[in-house]
């Protein structure tokens, strides 16, 4: 099971290459909410998201690289991105394997740092193709079912506590589950009292069905919110979250749109709705909360087109 040694190793290692990224307390949202509210701007790490801390601590830990023909993986788009920025930074040849209905800014973004990227019809079919090129001599990165990849992640988690140690509640958004495995492993070694909400969009309801079965289960997904729709969530993740979480908050595409203008006129960020449902959840359970609460927004890669598909749809 993943450890706060772990985590902790985690930062010399990647610190180099990734943002601490900023943690500010949003005057709009604590005025609204009554108590503090402090927005995670982990949009702002390198290449948007959160990904690149998992995909180098991920990659420096891998038995055999330096012989090895390069590195692949599986994305619907910002892991995809954190690998390739990594690889390229690590002078790595990149295969990535993406679904054809994954959003052109994504694919574009990954060509830019380099990877090879390859189109395929669905998930399924892009992690097989990367568990193939291992007889190739690729050494495979995965999005979430990593546990190197849940420690760098928990980087993040680590910052929170640095920045806001007598945070209340923190909530994560969940979608294969190693944002959250890492997260709420570090802070809930640094402080017990810190309740963890997880937030899923419905349709996306990975967490929520194994919690319900009481192991991982493949969904088939729906949401608008991609970056929260992979097809299952990791054991070690759900694990975590049987262990830490108070409860998985399922919000609306909708809302989590609602919440995404939100930030973007009053807060001046852009978020994905992976990000901004973190908001929508608090405002389901703010009778809850305690005095100091922080939204992590875990990325904001979502295109202009989308923002305006999205205003049309929800209209």
């Amino acid at each position: 099971m993943l450890t706060l040694q772990a985590i902790e190793a985690a930062v010399p290692r990647i610190e180099q290459y990734v943002h601490r990224t900023p943690m500010v307390r949003s005057a709009t949202l604590s005025s609204e909410f009554d108590r503090n509210m402090y927005l995670k701007l982990e949009l702002f790490q390198k290449t948007g998201s959160f990904k690149p801390r998992g995909a180098f601590n991920q990659i420096l830990g891998l038995d055999g690289l330096a012989d090895a023909q390069g590195v692949v993986g599986f994305s619907g788009g910002n892991f995809a991105q954190g690998v390739s920025y990594a690889g390229g930074l690590l002078g790595l040849e990149v295969r990535i394997f993406m679904p054809e209905f994954t959003p052109s800014n994504y694919v574009d973004g990954t060509r830019s740092y380099g990877a090879d990227v390859r189109l395929l019809p669905n998930m399924r079919e892009c992690m097989a193709q990367a568990e193939a090129s291992l007889a190739e001599g690729f050494l495979n990165v995965h999005p979430y079912d990593s546990q190197d990849m849940m420690a760098g992640n928990g980087t993040l988690g680590l910052e929170i506590m640095a920045d806001v140690a007598d945070a209340s509640d923190v909530f994560v958004s969940i979608g294969g589950g190693g944002l959250l495995g890492g997260v709420a492993t570090a802070i809930k070694a640094l402080s017990p009292r810190t309740r963890l909400w997880g937030v899923e969009t419905e349709g996306a309801e990975t967490m929520t069905a194994a919690l319900a079965a009481g192991h991982v289960v493949d969904v088939q997904t729906t949401s608008l919110a991609r970056t929260l729709a992979p097809p299952n969530v990791s054991a070690d993740a759900l694990e975590i979250a049987q262990q830490t979480l108070e409860e998985v908050v399922l919000v609306s595409d909708g809302d989590a749109f609602e919440s995404l203008e939100f930030l973007l006129e009053r807060a001046k960020v852009l978020t994905e709705l992976a990000a901004s449902c973190t908001l929508s959840a608090a405002r389901a359970r703010r009778d809850q909360l305690g005095d100091d609460v922080v939204l992590i927004l875990c990325g904001g890669n979502v295109s202009v087109a989308d923002v305006c598909d999205m205003r049309l749809k929800f209209s």
